[in-house]
């Protein structure tokens, strides 16, 4: 690939990226690159979580990135995921990876790097406070939507040392690049001013979209951050979100409750999955029709898709019978695996015995 043939392909990716200057000079060095992400292991893993990112990391992977994936075991229990039990926390990190290797995701440039192995060096506690020193508690808390939390919540004192470690894992790992969330970007933003000050580098951010819950989204009425959380899909509200092992009557169950209102294109989850999953894997999308509503549709990519809809065209049950079949056919092969791989199954039987917390 072109330099610019690689961009485009990242900025597909990148819902927004800061900045893409320094991307494009980084391609064109021809170095070998890291991109970084980590995830806290915490309950069920769903689709925003294993299909879209398979769907991205293969894209970074595809340009000839490197990417290292945090298993971020110790920060999910100082963020008190799981009840603060490590040893669920880290059996949930074990699971998530069983999802990954049948998801679709190439993982021949991806390494898992779990925290609690690298955090046993005191090299990386000496980073965390050098970072921490940067700057005043309020810019560190100022980054609490990382931990899917608000600005105002009653944060313990290991909440505040989180975005530090976080800062410090993108530094330890050598990554050049930071390819997490929407909500991922004030930390990011952070670490680019503290890379500079401590010496190191200025982490290039590739921003990937935060995928829908299936719920009404929130009132507008909300603070930005506050509004944002209640945007995304989360485990903590189960009906809200599509699980990778959930069966196809579990799936058709949720997608046919999803919120889905007539030529609604703004903030409808139905469409979103449209756009980042089903077109991400299919050329063409067809949505079942009755012979007396015109029999089946062809839809060829989701702009063409989007004006239907917004022309009252296609209508909410139609696009939500669609969605679920591509989402069962999408999510076969981890089902399978789970089903048929002894180990595998026993993970997921046991993360599915534990109660979430937020």
């Amino acid at each position: 690939m072109s330099t610019g043939e690689r961009l485009e392909l990242i900025k597909e990716v990148g819902e927004e990226i800061i900045e893409e200057e320094e991307l494009k000079r980084l391609l064109e060095e021809g170095k070998e690159l890291t991109a970084y992400d980590g995830f806290e292991p915490s309950g069920k893993i769903h689709i925003a979580q294993g299909l879209l990112k398979a769907v991205n990391v293969n894209k970074m992977t595809r340009v000839g990135i490197r990417f290292k994936m945090w298993v971020a075991d110790w920060h999910a229990f100082a963020n008190n995921k799981m009840g603060g039990d490590l040893i669920k926390i880290q059996t949930v990190g074990r699971y998530f990876i069983e999802v990954w290797k049948a998801s679709g995701m190439d993982l021949k440039k991806v390494e898992f790097v779990w925290a609690s192995e690298t955090l046993k060096d005191p090299n990386y506690w000496k980073l965390v406070l050098q970072i921490a020193k940067t700057n005043s508690i309020k810019r560190f808390i100022r980054t609490a939507e990382i931990m899917g939390r608000a600005e105002s919540d009653d944060l313990t004192a290991a909440q505040i040392i989180y975005p530090c470690m976080q800062i410090a894992d993108i530094f330890t790992l050598g990554a050049q690049i930071t390819q997490l969330g929407m909500d991922q970007r004030k930390v990011n933003v952070l670490a680019r001013e503290i890379g500079e000050i401590l010496g190191f580098w200025k982490p290039v951010i590739v921003s990937h979209h935060m995928l829908m819950g299936l719920s009404r989204p929130p009132e507008k009425t909300l603070n930005k951050t506050q509004r944002a959380i209640g945007l995304k899909m989360s485990k903590s509200l189960p009906d809200s979100a599509i699980f990778m092992t959930d069966s196809p009557e579990e799936i058709e169950r949720k997608i046919g409750k999803a919120y889905c209102p007539p030529s609604q294109v703004e903030e409808n989850p139905i469409l979103e999955y449209c756009r980042y999953i089903v077109f991400e894997k299919v050329e063409e999308m067809i949505i079942p029709r009755q012979e007396e509503h015109g029999g089946n549709l062809k839809v060829g990519s989701y702009q063409e898709l989007q004006s239907l809809y917004q022309e009252n065209k296609i209508h909410p049950q139609d696009l939500k019978k669609s969605v679920a079949n591509y989402l069962n056919q999408f999510l076969a092969p981890v089902r399978d695996h789970f089903e048929n791989d002894n180990e595998a199954k026993k993970l997921k039987e046991e993360v599915e015995s534990y109660t979430i917390t937020r």
